[in-house]
């Protein structure tokens, strides 16, 4: 008798652990693609090695140059059949404010980065914001709220369809669409990769893994699904590459055997570590539990940037604005910011009006030096150049009455400073 309670105890035991374990649906989603698609395989083959070549030559030139900003606009698609389901404004910013600060290293548990790593931790230079303008040019909150009458969504792209119970995708050259909703079985979420099809293209988290709060389940509480999927969507493979002792094609991370769950202790070695100090579980890329995640690595920062390099795939979001209107005075179009590609003594102050527009827009554009001449360029989304002039006075008059309807980019560059923002032609 003892026995058999000992069993059962036993089996409870391992089926709570495994139901506490991470479970990324990623790798799976794409080996079916593939499956169903055999031609997909060469697009991603091409995406690996645009981001190979562009790495290798990073690495080999040790550029700098390169390390502007990159701010992408993001889509939030919250599918619903239940009003826990249905999260609020505060639970979406609550996310927002994670992936800012893990992909800032800004992160406040960074301090638990073991001494070896931490001078591997970087700043990828790449920030998120709840878009401000839809694809039709109107204002938006960056939320899209649909009711469904579907259960929950496995990693099939259901929830990308309003034909099946989800919700189209916005233009994935120009927004990171991620979907929340109910997840089957285990899987905390599913991440597109680099080359797939542009339709279906970005993540899908748990709605009850995403954000912080009380409503939250624990120990995928803290935001980090999203975080990890993101990575995906940017190009990162699992630090143990899907494979044992495999290579997830950064050099930075040390070959580990398999995944890691839950909390390990440091060191945690395996028959394929390098060296003493064992794995990089606390990366964001492992298995391991939301408190237990801490950092991304230079060398995952040089393969999520490739992605932008000039013809290649993520490269069209380097025509998307700046996002925090709290940047910015003078009631401009929510989403305007000052971007500053080199450390400057002083910085730009612009007033776009009105925004919207439809004949003429004015641009204020004051600094305290007017030594250095300013250059003002309009493009379309298509990255056109439609209009270029100096500014030689602090107020300028534009006329765009004759460009169609739609949304237009807007650059002020004063030496190394740079301007961007969005301006709507109703």
């Amino acid at each position: 008798m003892k026995l058999f309670l000992g069993l059962i105890i036993f089996f409870i035991h391992v089926v709570f652990i495994a139901q506490a374990q991470r479970l990324c649906g990623t790798s799976g989603y794409t080996q079916k693609l593939i499956l169903n698609e055999p031609s997909l395989k060469s697009s991603f083959d091409i995406a690996e090695a645009q981001i190979a070549a562009v790495t290798k030559k990073t690495n080999a030139a040790r550029d700098t140059s390169t390390n502007e900003i990159i701010y992408i606009p993001v889509v939030i698609h919250i599918l619903y059949k239940s009003a826990d389901q249905n999260l609020s404004a505060a639970q979406v910013q609550s996310q927002m404010v994670i992936l800012n600060n893990d992909y800032s290293n800004l992160n406040a548990d960074k301090l638990n980065i073991p001494a070896v790593f931490a001078t591997r931790a970087a700043d990828s230079r790449i920030r998120f914001c709840l878009a401000q303008v839809d694809p039709q040019g109107k204002r938006t909150t960056g939320i899209v709220r649909k009711y469904t009458t579907a259960n929950n969504f496995s990693a099939e792209d259901a929830m990308k369809f309003s034909t099946q119970g989800g919700d189209d995708a916005w233009d994935s050259k120009r927004y990171l669409n991620l979907w929340v909703c109910n997840m089957a079985g285990r899987t905390l979420g599913y991440s597109s990769v680099p080359g797939g099809p542009a339709n279906v293209d970005g993540v899908v988290i748990g709605y009850d893994v995403f954000g912080t709060g009380s409503n939250v389940r624990s120990p995928f509480n803290k935001g980090r699904t999203a975080t990890h999927e993101i990575g995906h969507w940017l190009g990162l493979k699992h630090v143990w590459g899907d494979a044992i002792c495999g290579t997830d094609e950064v050099d930075d991370t040390p070959t580990q055997q398999y995944y890691n769950y839950g909390c390990p202790g440091f060191p945690h070695i395996t028959n394929c570590s390098p060296d003493g100090n064992g794995d990089m579980f606390m990366n964001f890329m492992d298995f391991t539990d939301d408190a237990c995640m801490n950092l991304f690595t230079n060398g995952q920062k040089m393969r999520m940037r490739a992605l932008f390099a000039k013809n290649n795939l993520r490269n069209s979001f380097l025509l998307s604005f700046a996002c925090d209107s709290t940047l910015v005075q003078g009631g401009v179009l929510p989403g305007a910011d000052t971007v500053t590609t080199t450390p400057a003594k002083e910085s730009f102050v612009v007033k776009v009006y009105p925004n919207p527009a439809r004949a003429m827009i004015t641009v204020e554009c004051k600094r305290q030096s007017n030594t250095v001449a300013k250059t003002i360029t309009i493009f379309n989304v298509l990255g056109n150049k439609l209009f270029s002039a100096s500014l030689n006075a602090e107020n300028t008059i534009i006329n765009i009455a004759h460009f169609s309807k739609g949304v237009y980019i807007l650059r002020i560059e004063e030496g190394s400073n740079k301007f961007t923002t969005k301006i709507i032609k109703e």
